[in-house]
């Protein structure tokens, strides 16, 4: 019987990541995503400084790289879990960072626990112009409909789905599954920097820097640049 550190030696890992990334288009989709993320980061983290729930949005970076990586090794079904951890990090950074009391909380009782819906609820009541931002993107729609599809094949309730092998010495490169992951992590991303312009951007955007600002724009129609009041300087 062969041991699991025998097993995994037999997967061509090497292979699964050529095979993943020789599709020029994907790797930039992927490229793209993580870069854009990055930036947002390191923003935040500058304009934010001291806030301790910027650590969401280290795990909201992390997140990113791994679900990238983990479409490299082939890893599907598991690249599909780091993409809502990057929505959900980031959901969690945009609320926690102003309620202090309530992260204090989630850190020390077992318990306690903040949904997706109540953080967009919070938003849309006490976010100053929220509602009317996320309309232009249709981004509570996008969201609602991306996370209840991703939470399906993560929670296992469409059992087989993204998983192209039955055994881990099986696990190969899948040319069909592999565009649904880039897609569904580049969506993810794509989510979290609309939800980032909608609220935490607005406020922290006077801080930004200008080369910074002109990458988050970049590509954004210029009437939606104009509802969100965003300039590049």
């Amino acid at each position: 019987m062969s041991t699991l550190p025998q097993i995994l030696k037999s997967v061509d890992w090497h292979a699964n990541i050529d095979s993943a990334f020789a599709d020029a288009q994907s790797l930039q989709q992927l490229e793209n995503a993580l870069y854009r993320i990055a930036i947002w980061s390191h923003q935040l983290e500058i304009a934010d400084q001291a806030n301790p729930a910027l650590c969401f949005v280290r795990e909201m970076q992390v997140a990113a790289q791994q679900g990238a990586a983990l479409i490299g090794l082939c890893l599907y079904k598991s690249a599909a879990a780091a993409a809502r951890t990057i929505v959900e990090t980031c959901l969690y950074y945009t609320f926690f960072r102003t309620h202090l009391e309530e992260l204090s909380t989630l850190v020390r009782v077992e318990k306690y626990y903040t949904s997706k819906s109540e953080i967009l609820d919070y938003h849309k009541i006490h976010t100053e112009s929220f509602v009317s931002y996320q309309e232009a993107f249709g981004l509570i729609g996008n969201l609602e409909q991306w996370y209840s599809r991703v939470s399906a094949v993560v929670h296992g309730q469409i059992p087989g789905a993204w998983n192209n092998h039955a055994a881990l010495d099986q696990i190969s490169y899948d040319s069909t599954t592999h565009a649904l992951a880039v897609e569904t992590i580049t969506t993810a991303e794509r989510l979290v920097h609309e939800l980032l312009l909608c609220t935490t951007g607005q406020r922290l955007w006077s801080s930004f820097a200008p080369d910074a600002k002109k990458q988050i724009l970049k590509g954004l129609a210029g009437d939606k640049r104009s509802l969100l009041g965003l300039d590049f300087k």
